[in-house]
Parts: C-alpha cells; structure tokens; sequence
C-alpha cells in the first residue's frame, strides 16, 4: 500500500526526523491558508499522487505569489496528472501540498527497500538524486551505492560513514545523514515498509541534511497489525476493479488481456496465466481468491473481473484442496445466475469431488463449459474469446 508524499512525512516527523514545513490542502482556498500560515516570500505546491516523475509532469512548482498559490492548485486540484509513472491513465489529484522553500546546494538520492535476493534491508543512495535518477541508475550504475542491513543489528555506524564519505558530505551534513540513516531505519521497521525512498535528500546551503521528498509502501501483509496506517489507503489512486478487490478481500491486478481469470492459490494462477499466453490469448487480469474460496469469494470475484469491460470470457481453475469441488460448483452456479454473467465461462475443477462438481455444472442449465485439464480450459477461453 503506497502513501502520498504529506502522509509519509508526518510518519518521518513522528519518527523525529526534521522534514520541510508544509500542510496538505483541498481546496484552492485552503493552499492560500496554508502558504499564509507557513508564510515566508515562496512556496512549493506539489500535487499529491501515488507516482513519481511530478516535477516533469508539472505536478511540482514554486511560485512567488497568494495569487499564484491559489491558480496553480486550482489547476492542478480534480485534475489527472500523467507522468512517466503512471502513463498512460495517469491518477487524480485531489489534494496538494503547500511547504516551504529551502536553499538547496545539492540533491542526493536515499532510499532504502526490501532486497529480496538477500532477504535483508538494503540501503541504496547515490550522489546524482533529483528527478534524473532512473537514467543516471541506468547510464552510471557505478554512482549507485548499496548497504546491507544485518537484521539483527540493523544499519551500523561504519555503513552510515561509508555512504557520508561516498555522498561527499562534510561538517554538518556529515553528521546530519550519519544521524538520519538510523532513523530512517527505525522508521522502516516500526512500520513494516517494504520502501522507503526519499529523493531528493538534500544539502541546504547552510550544510544542512534532509528530506526534500518522501515515497513509502507498506508491505500488504503487514496492515492487520498497522490499522492506523491501514485507514491512510487512497483507493482513489488505484484501478477500480483492485479497489473492489480490496474490499472483498481478494488478490487481483489488472492487466490488459480479454481473457478474466479466476484462480485459488497465487502458484496456479501464475501458471493459468502462462497457459492462456500459450495458446495464443492474454489474460485481463491475475485474480486469486485463495486456497479457501467460497461461494460468496467466487460472486465477489465474477463482480471484479466484470467490471472490465474488455472481459470476453471468464476461466475459472480451482484446485479443491482445502475446499471441495462441488461447493465451488455450486457457487459459480449462484455466481452466474446472481451476477448476470453475459460472457462464455470455461471451468475446469480438480481436487476433491471434482467428478461432482463437473456434474453439477453440466445440469445446471447455464453456459458454462466444463472443461477436463488445465490446456483444455486455457483453449476453450482463447477460442471463445476470439
């Protein structure tokens, strides 16, 4: 789960981490109030999206004047902003960011993730930060620095000398990152992030650190334990259907295909997948109602995936294991008749009473196409979606 760059910054100045002055507004109206409160002679407005690539997309501007305040958020507030990102949907900006400006003598790049090849944290940081950063990683790998976290004793003082001397910072700023880093770590364990990226982190003429931007994710699988953070979630800022797909409780990312899928277990959706590919279609979406499906999940599901309208027909592969056949049967009877379902369905069930369930669905009346193996699903959805 992403967070807006005025959220993530309240978690870093609970965190004790000295960030921009800025508030969050709404309204044009409400910049205004805020660029008053904070006062000084300019201000940054910077649209608030779960993208990068808003200062390209002008999404992030100074301006000099009230007057200014109020005509860029204006702009910019119920609007769509594309970026490099988001392209090519772009996400809607309903809320801005009004903070201060900063005299900034340099911008550098700090971020730290989850490094799923060490199974550790990694630090990441690079001297070249700002709004280049993807092509100086791209064209310069070798000005991209890394530091693996123990996680037993987290980021140790040597690793946040290392990269002070690498990022070639000196006096204050010297102390300021080798103060930051730890505390950025705090952060990113406190509240199980997956990423933490802050770019720019920048040096202030008065050499000082901080951080000038702030993108954070929260591993999904952690927010039973962080509802706090969990009541944060913009589902403004994602598809529709994975919005629904939420709510429900289900697994689903949206793709581009015809072809819906409907999987128990993540495993057998990915190879489902595969097999349409195959065979010459594309699936519109990766859908997993997990191991435990029920009636009510495959309803909820059929809702999801139709409402993409570029859905031709639905394939259903469900492995009874923890739960039987027939009672998944019985549900995408219910399912089809409940949801109203105008595209060919191709089902194909294996696992306990299968034999049953494949019954079922022939006698049940309905277009439903039962189907014996998993190539034989994948055909009939590629033949009927053609």
């Amino acid at each position: 789960m992403n967070l807006h760059e005025y959220q993530a910054k309240q978690i870093l100045r609970s965190g004790n981490i000295t960030t921009p002055r800025g508030i969050a507004a709404a309204s044009a109206d409400d910049a205004v109030k805020a660029a008053t409160e904070l006062g000084g002679e300019a201000w940054v407005v910077k649209a608030q999206i779960h993208a990068g690539g808003r200062g390209k997309a002008g999404g992030v501007k100074v301006v000099k004047q009230l007057e200014a305040v109020h005509a860029l958020a204006s702009q910019l507030l119920g609007s769509v902003l594309v970026t490099n990102q988001n392209a090519p949907d772009g996400q809607p900006v309903n809320q801005v960011l009004v903070e201060e400006t900063l005299p900034i003598a340099r911008e550098l790049y700090l971020s730290l993730l989850v490094d799923r090849e060490s199974e550790r944290v990694a630090i990441v940081a690079s001297a070249a930060g700002g709004m280049d950063i993807e092509e100086v990683a791209h064209a310069t790998p070798e000005k991209v620095l890394t530091e693996i976290c123990d996680p037993l004793l987290g980021v140790q003082d040597f690793q946040c000398r290392a990269l002070a001397f690498a990022l070639g910072l000196t006096g204050e700023a010297y102390k300021d990152f080798c103060r930051l880093l730890p505390a950025l770590y705090r952060v990113f364990m406190a509240n199980d992030l997956s990423l933490l990226e802050v770019n720019p982190l920048i040096v202030t003429a008065d050499n000082r650190v901080l951080p000038l931007d702030c993108k954070m994710s929260i591993d999904d699988s952690a927010l039973y334990r962080r509802k706090s953070l969990a009541e944060l979630r913009d589902d403004s800022q994602i598809d529709a259907k994975e919005a629904a797909a939420n709510a429900a409780n289900v697994n689903y990312v949206a793709l581009t295909g015809n072809i819906g899928c409907m999987v128990n277990g993540a495993g057998l959706a990915m190879a489902t997948m595969d097999l349409i590919q195959l065979e010459g279609g594309t699936p519109a979406n990766f859908l997993d109602v997990g191991g435990g499906a029920t009636p009510e999940t495959v309803a909820q599901g059929f809702k999801i995936i139709l409402l993409d309208p570029n859905v031709r027909a639905v394939l259903i592969n469900i492995f009874g294991g923890i739960v039987r056949c027939d009672v998944i049967a019985e549900g995408i009877i219910q399912a089809v008749k409940e949801v109203g379902v105008k595209v060919p369905v191709i089902v194909r069930l294996e696992g306990t009473n299968a034999e049953i369930g494949r019954k079922l669905l022939a006698e049940s009346g309905l277009a439903i196409l039962a189907a014996e193996s998993l190539t034989q699903a994948a055909k009939l959805a590629v033949d009927e979606a053609a």
